[in-house]
């Protein structure tokens, strides 16, 4: 009865076209009355609460570095260095992407962002050098996805906050499986790019190649700090968000100069509105998560999936479909924190590495943020390049389809996760 209530009145707040903050609170008062334990000061205490973490501090200092990214010309130089480098070969605009949207995601750590930056300064490339526009922007928005993978996340940072596990240990072990997933994308474009006529631009003459990396060569050095630095423990997740914003800000207003300071404050205002959205919705969610506890539905949901817990591949396959239904319906961070809370009790009572776990998670969560209707990042791809969303929905298709199977055979073949993880964790 209590996983009925739970469900049924977030589904029915939802329908009514409530705010999914405000519907998660709805369906956690729901619970509580059920419980005869309604007290509205038990509520507001855990808002209060589910915002005062230490980890979530990353969330706004990720957020404010994928704006100066954008805003101070990181972006395009680190486009300008993919294109140099392979823009010269058949296809070579789609590698770019998938390059450059590597680069970026070890920037921000948000989808939104990268496929934002992308879509605005690579699709018009494509279209003008004669690839298919939907085509096009499908793959701008399936590489963008990659951003909450390779570390920094902030869908990681969410994630750990709300099952309780190092970040540290997450970041590292998305590394490897955010380039299994650019690797399908790149082969998967050129098994439809080579049908089409269109002919590679020349060669860059080895000057402009060496320009183009001595002008994005601070840029280029971000991912490594980040990365060298959560390795060997010289920062913490949180302090990475910091040296993030505070390079991009140094490299974006004193080196590159493109970021002007009277454009400081509407960039931080921004960012702020951004960070106010996620942390409401986490402060919310938490409410919810506190009382799927007390009710104990993990245990319930446990029992209803007894017969699983002794082959983990098919309980992995299970909750991985689950997730991909209700990420058709649902934002990335809301669909975290209603199902962490419900399926990690699950995830340790099969044994399953929880680190494995949160990657598998983490994937599946990115690939709903191009699952139509709600498909955020189609709708951002959509609205940088003016095409509509059925036009982007169509031309993402088969790079959403790598991108599935990628997940899939990172469930029959967990070692693909765990080795590297071990490895970068040292």
């Amino acid at each position: 009865m209590p996983v009925a209530i739970f469900f049924f009145s977030l589904l029915g707040a939802m329908l009514l076209g409530m705010p999914i903050a405000y519907a998660l609170l709805v369906s956690g008062m729901a619970l509580m009355w059920h419980l005869d334990m309604f007290d509205a000061q038990i509520i507001a205490q855990s808002v209060i609460n589910g915002a005062d973490s230490f980890p979530l501090m990353a969330v706004p200092f990720f957020m404010l570095a994928g704006e100066i990214m954008n805003v101070g010309g990181l972006s395009r130089r680190i486009v300008a260095v993919a294109l140099a480098a392979v823009g010269h070969v058949r296809g070579g605009l789609g590698y770019v992407t998938v390059m450059a949207a590597c680069v970026l995601s070890a920037l921000s750590g948000s989808a939104l962002a990268d496929a934002a930056a992308l879509a605005t300064l690579l699709v018009p490339m494509m279209v003008q050098a004669g690839h298919d526009k939907s085509r096009s922007a499908g793959l701008v928005a399936a590489a963008g996805i990659i951003g909450p993978i390779i570390p920094p996340s902030i869908g990681f940072v969410i994630f750990g906050v709300a099952a309780n596990l190092s970040i540290t240990k997450l970041f590292l072990a998305g590394i490897m499986p955010g380039i299994y997933l650019a690797l399908a994308l790149m082969a998967t474009w050129w098994w439809l790019a080579r049908k089409e006529d269109v002919a590679p631009p020349p060669r860059r003459a080895p000057g402009e190649m060496l320009r183009a990396i001595r002008e994005g060569l601070w840029a280029l050095m971000l991912p490594f700090i980040i990365i060298f630095g959560l390795k060997f423990g010289i920062f913490t997740p949180t302090e990475a968000g910091v040296v993030a914003a505070v390079y991009s800000f140094i490299i974006a207003v004193f080196v590159y100069r493109e970021l002007k300071l009277s454009a400081i404050y509407s960039l931080f205002v921004t960012a702020a509105k951004i960070t106010a959205v996620v942390m409401f919705l986490v402060a919310c969610a938490l409410v919810s998560a506190w009382l799927i506890t007390v009710a104990d539905l993990p245990a319930k949901l446990v029992a209803m999936f007894q017969p699983l817990l002794g082959n983990p591949t098919l309980l992995l396959l299970a909750m991985m479909a689950l997730v991909i239904v209700v990420g058709t319906a649902m934002d990335m961070t809301p669909t975290i924190l209603i199902l962490t809370p419900v399926l990690m009790p699950l995830v340790k009572a099969a044994g399953i590495d929880p680190i494995y776990f949160g990657v598998l998670f983490m994937i599946n969560n990115a690939i709903g943020l191009i699952t139509p209707p709600v498909g955020t990042v189609l709708n951002v791809v959509a609205g940088v390049t003016q095409i509509s969303i059925g036009q982007v929905t169509r031309g993402v298709w088969p790079f959403m389809l790598a991108e599935l199977a990628v997940l899939f055979l990172l469930v029959l073949f967990p070692p693909l996760v765990t080795v590297p993880a071990r490895w970068f964790a040292g």
